[in-house]
C-alpha cells in the first residue's frame, strides 16, 4: 500500500494551514510557492480537501483556504479519505463476497487482515495536525 502523491502533497498543505491561527487564510499562491506543489496540482489537491469537508475556500482579492476545522479535529486518516477514500487493504475487507475462495468472512486471512485495518485505521485518526505542529516546531516552510 503505497498514497499517492497528491495525499502527500495534501498532507503538506493542510499541516501548513493548521500552522497559522484560525480562520486566517492562505493564498492558493503561497502555499503552491512554499510547499513546493505545482499550481495546477495545487487547485485538484484543494478540490478534494473541500469535498472532504477539511477545506474552505474564499473567492476574490483576499481570497485563499483556510480550514473548516480545529487542527486538533483533523486526522492524518481524515486527509487520506478526503484525497483517497476509506481505507481496505484487501478488497474482502470491504465486500466479503468478493473472496475469491468463497470464505465470506470466515478466511483466517480476513480474520487478520480486519485487525490490521483496524489498528492502522485507529492509529491514523490517533494522529491530528495540532500535534504535528507542534512537534514540527512550528516550521512553515518545509
Amino acid at each position: 500500500m503505497q498514497f499517492n502523491q497528491a495525499t502527500d502533497y495534501a498532507f503538506r498543505v493542510v499541516l501548513y494551514l493548521a500552522y497559522w491561527p484560525e480562520g486566517t487564510i492562505i493564498r492558493g499562491s503561497e502555499l503552491a510557492l512554499k510547499q513546493n506543489i505545482p499550481t495546477r496540482f495545487l487547485l485538484k489537491i484543494m478540490r478534494s480537501l473541500m469535498q472532504g469537508g477539511l477545506v474552505k475556500s474564499f473567492r476574490g482579492v483576499e481570497g485563499g483556504y483556510a480550514l473548516t476545522r480545529k487542527p486538533k479535529e483533523i486526522s492524518l486518516y481524515d486527509v487520506i479519505e478526503a484525497m483517497e477514500g476509506p481505507i481496505v487493504i484487501q478488497r474482502c475487507l470491504h465486500e466479503p463476497n468478493n473472496c475469491t475462495k468463497q470464505f465470506g468472512t470466515a478466511c483466517p486471512v480476513h480474520q487478520t487482515l480486519k485487525t490490521v485495518q483496524a489498528t492502522f485505521i485507529d492509529q491514523l485518526q490517533s494522529i491530528d495536525f495540532a500535534t504535528l505542529v507542534h512537534s514540527e516546531g512550528g516550521k512553515t516552510d518545509d
